[in-house]
């Protein structure tokens, strides 16, 4: 059987990051391989994006430098760094009001001293992630394999990173400046692509049309962090104005965006219900309380952690038929 070509997407949902880390952690003890070595291309938003270029970071001797477990190990190590925030900060920027919640000083140290120098065209395995032109008004995808034909695109995987997540009222835009005079304003990839699934597919039909991968099905495997259940109450939101729907009209879309694209796949590809899936979508109804970007508490992640576990017990047959899958294919390349 032909091995098909394996896309690994991963959503953004800022803290949440820790529910899909802890899944690839699963992946990796179940298989016995790094997760680049078990796909093709790896695409992500956000957070997401964060994880995708950790999973393809070289180390010194040339494997990827971090364990997935490693990955899950930032979000509960280093939470507090990311999302700085002191009283001095409330009290001037009052509920993030007035300016960005947060400082973005705090989550660039912890992305450079991460990434180091590596740029993208040093990926293991093929890298995308996603971001959008503020002042363009176009999405803007950081891509390895455009990094290797243009330097110009050849982006620290810092900075790459640092784009993905700046996630409006949360972290400032990221300016990129060219020797041109042009620039690029980056925000989140969230806005337009939480779930960055589709986005991945498009990318490999491309890649099958351009004859730059033989012709193959495609095997896609989608994580999310976390359906939310919290209502939003008629009776709350319709008085909103500006100032009352900034943060959770954030919400509503990262969450809309993520169902609608998983909603398209299974229209597009046989699902995990199918006898032979080529898609398989990994995501969890997270609790009321679970649903913040930004909640960094003990018992907050102790929670997240708690909805990874439930993943693996609700969709553990369909998880385990995937990995032994995707272990299979590597070993055609062993």
């Amino acid at each position: 059987m032909p091995r098909p070509f394996r896309i690994l997407s991963i959503d953004g949902g800022g803290i949440r990051g820790l529910i899909p880390a802890l899944l690839l952690a699963e992946l990796e003890a179940y298989t016995g391989r790094r997760v680049a070595d078990l796909f093709d291309l790896i695409v992500g938003t956000s957070t997401g994006g964060i994880i995708a270029l950790g999973l393809v970071m070289p180390g010194p001797n040339g494997a990827p430098q971090h364990s997935a477990q490693d990955l899950a190990d930032l979000y509960l190590q280093q939470r507090s760094q990311i999302f700085q925030r002191s009283l001095w900060d409330e009290l001037r920027n009052p509920g993030g009001l007035l300016d960005e919640r947060y400082a973005s000083s705090g989550i660039e140290a912890v992305l450079k001293e991460h990434f180091r120098e590596i740029r993208l065209q040093e990926a293991l395995t093929e890298v995308m992630v996603t971001a959008y032109d503020l002042e363009k008004r176009d999405p803007f995808f950081f891509r390895s394999r455009r990094a290797k034909l243009d330097a110009r695109y050849d982006y620290p995987m810092w900075l790459a990173a640092r784009a993905t997540s700046a996630a409006p009222t949360y972290f400032e835009p990221v300016m990129i400046p060219w020797p041109d005079g042009d620039r690029d304003v980056l925000i989140d990839g969230g806005v337009f692509a939480n779930n960055p699934a589709m986005c991945a597919y498009a990318e490999a039909q491309a890649a099958l049309r351009e004859g730059r991968i033989p012709a193959a099905e495609i095997l896609l495997v989608s994580l999310g962090t976390g359906h939310f259940t919290k209502p939003i109450p008629f009776d709350v939101a319709k008085d909103w104005g500006l100032a009352g729907w900034a943060r959770p009209i954030l919400d509503v879309m990262f969450d809309g965006v993520a169902d609608t694209v998983d909603y398209q796949l299974r229209q597009i590809l046989p699902p995990e219900q199918s006898e032979r899936p080529t898609y398989y979508r990994f995501q969890v109804t997270l609790d009321q309380e679970l649903d913040a970007m930004d909640a960094i508490t003990t018992t907050h992640m102790e929670g997240l952690q708690r909805m990874a576990r439930r993943i693996l017990v609700a969709q553990g047959a369909t998880f385990s038929q995937m990995a032994t899958r995707l272990n299979q294919f590597a070993n055609q390349n062993s």
